[in-house]
């Protein structure tokens, strides 16, 4: 029996958070960088990876392709959650994906 190894993906991005004010203005920002927000990746209901944002909200993380639930570690009872909720990886060696955190201040 010969063993198939999967090539990992290299998943990078930018994870802002938003709005972060009751009522957006022209001329400001309506979201911010999320800086230390841990994203966790599950496959099969079960988790398979976290990765924590740095400096202007980024990340990185390697993955198998496949299909992956993605969340925030710290679940806020408000807003609809991470945008994406869910991604689909093909094999290539790297792809960048930004997420969006809604706040839920509206």
């Amino acid at each position: 029996m010969r063993a198939v190894l999967t090539a990992l993906v290299l998943l990078h991005g930018v994870v802002t958070r938003g709005p972060i004010t009751p009522v957006c203005q022209v001329g400001k920002p309506c979201s911010e960088p999320a800086v230390g927000v841990v994203l966790v990746f599950s496959r099969n209901g079960f988790v398979v990876a976290r990765a924590r944002t740095g400096l202007g909200g980024r990340y990185s993380v390697s993955l198998r392709p496949g299909t992956y639930a993605v969340r925030p570690a710290v679940k806020s009872r408000i807003g609809s959650g991470t945008k994406p909720a869910s991604i689909v990886l093909r094999q290539v060696r790297t792809l960048r994906l930004d997420f969006a955190i809604d706040t839920g201040i509206r």
